[in-house]
């Protein structure tokens, strides 16, 4: 009776540390992937601020260059598509197209000397470098939790309960192939 006891005691007890083990795992990969959206969304949020910036910076530059239609609307083009994105890949798309817009808008910044002294233009054009700052931070954020999370779902035993729960790996964001080359401008 004494033997029997004890054995289904310990039989409890490691059926209670399997149990403890396997929600700890399942409740650690739950935050961490709440982690990688939190960051994601901080992305999101940096987006549209600058999605936001850019028709005050087209508009101010409009007041001096009414010829450059082609610049403004790549640039509505562009912001229109980052506004439509809903995945890592088609925002980096879409980020790629409104970089290569804005580059664009800058050259033509340069062809205007008043413009650049114009205190609207001189305002947005800080207002775009601090989100650009603040999305090059929230790019970096979401990295490192989504390398910690990825790191999480491949370590022995969580990968059991990560395939079992459907946990699954998460994609980095990293500079687009166009990004490595530094833009050409040219005041002929």
């Amino acid at each position: 009776m004494k033997k029997g006891l004890i054995v289904i005691i310990a039989v409890v007890a490691v059926i209670a540390i399997l149990g403890g083990s396997i929600v700890s795992s399942y409740n650690g990969l739950v935050d961490k992937q709440a982690n990688v959206e939190n960051a994601d969304a901080q992305i999101q949020v940096q987006l549209q601020r600058r999605a936001d910036l850019i028709p005050n910076l087209v508009n101010t530059v409009k007041a001096y260059a009414t010829h450059e239609e082609d610049v403004y609307t790549a640039l509505a083009d562009a912001r229109a598509k980052l506004n439509s994105a809903s995945n890592p890949e088609e925002y980096q798309e879409a980020t790629d197209s409104f970089d290569s817009a804005l580059s664009r808008l800058l050259v033509v910044v340069e062809n205007y000397p008043e413009l650049k002294a114009d205190k609207n233009f001189i305002a947005l054009q800080d207002e775009l470098a601090g989100t650009e700052n603040r999305l090059s931070t929230a790019r970096k954020d979401y990295n490192d939790v989504a390398t910690d999370y990825n790191a999480s779902i491949k370590k022995f035993p969580t990968v059991i309960f990560a395939g079992m729960f459907g946990f699954e790996k998460v994609d980095l964001f990293e500079a687009s192939s166009e990004s490595q080359t530094a833009p050409t401008v040219n005041f002929d």
